[in-house]
């Protein structure tokens, strides 16, 4: 099954959150019939990153949206935790700080995004200022939904200096929420997750689902995609996005860049450092040697 033709937004299209099934697993039976499938596309997340990296040409964009407990950190747990750190980071965005805030929504998003032959996964994003904003009231309408258009155009230039843009927007239920609060509530290993704000923005469910149908809507494209991924079952989710990152990945041509140097005359020197040393007899470094 294609998870990008069958999660995609397609622009400008009416969406219903409603009409979409948090829980649904497409034609996977269970989890443990999902691992392999799974583990394949993580492998083919790491390698393709290597690649990447290597070129250093092009870059990757991944953004997290959900409401509370729908799963970004384990996403990024179990799908990135195989790539390279040195060409990999996460940024989380949380309340604007003073700084952040004195400048216009978009500056703190654009100084995290992605060099060339890097990875960035935005754990929220530049879009909490069309969410949270608009539900707290903390601009005025004529100020947030403005912003769209803006956003559109800040992903047009990422997208057009190299940057593939994937938006991933985690869909559970209410009454799978709840359900994940109360885990948090009985292991004390998760008791620091636990925030006053969990229940009372429970009480504005339907306010974001309206602000989220509206920002999917506006800002999803060809080029910078959002898809709904069904995230009550944590392993479905985990598959789904595995796959399309991992084909959107392939989708991208990365190929091992061409050397930098003359082999043939690197070869040649190297060649002559084997006959000076033979001929020096393989003498013992005056250094010990240090053992691993």
């Amino acid at each position: 099954m294609d998870y990008r033709k069958q999660f995609f937004v397609h622009p400008g299209t009416k969406l219903s959150l409603a009409g979409i099934d948090p829980a649904q697993t497409g034609d996977q039976a269970s989890g443990e019939a999902a691992l392999p499938e799974i583990q394949r596309h993580v492998a083919r997340m790491a390698e393709l990153q290597a690649l990447l990296y290597a070129d250093g040409k092009q870059s990757l964009l991944v953004v997290l949206q959900a409401l509370d407990a729908a799963g970004k950190d384990g996403v990024i747990r179990h799908l990135f935790s195989g790539m390279n750190p040195q060409g990999t980071s996460v940024a989380g965005f949380k309340q604007p700080s003073a700084d952040e805030a004195a400048h216009d929504f978009l500056w703190r998003a654009h100084q995290r995004t992605p060099a060339r032959g890097e990875v960035v996964v935005f754990n929220r994003s530049h879009y909490e200022d069309v969410l949270v904003v608009r539900v707290h009231n903390l601009v005025p309408q004529a100020v947030w939904s403005q912003r769209y258009a803006l956003i559109n155009d800040f992903e047009k230039l990422l997208v057009q200096n190299g940057t593939r843009v994937l938006k991933f927007f985690l869909h559970i239920s209410p009454e799978e929420q709840l359900a994940r609060f109360k885990q948090r509530l009985d292991d004390p290993a998760r008791n620091w997750k636990i925030s006053e704000t969990d229940y009372s923005e429970r009480t504005l469910w339907s306010d974001y689902v309206a602000a989220y149908e509206e920002a999917l809507r506006k800002t999803s494209s060809q080029n910078a995609p959002w898809y709904v991924i069904p995230a009550n079952h944590k392993w479905f989710r985990n598959l789904a996005i595995s796959q399309i990152i991992a084909d959107s990945m392939e989708d991208m041509n990365l190929k091992v860049p061409p050397p930098r140097v003359d082999l043939d005359a690197i070869a040649r020197k190297y060649h002559a450092a084997a006959a000076e040393q033979k001929k020096a007899g393989g003498k013992a470094s005056a250094r010990p040697a240090v053992k691993e």
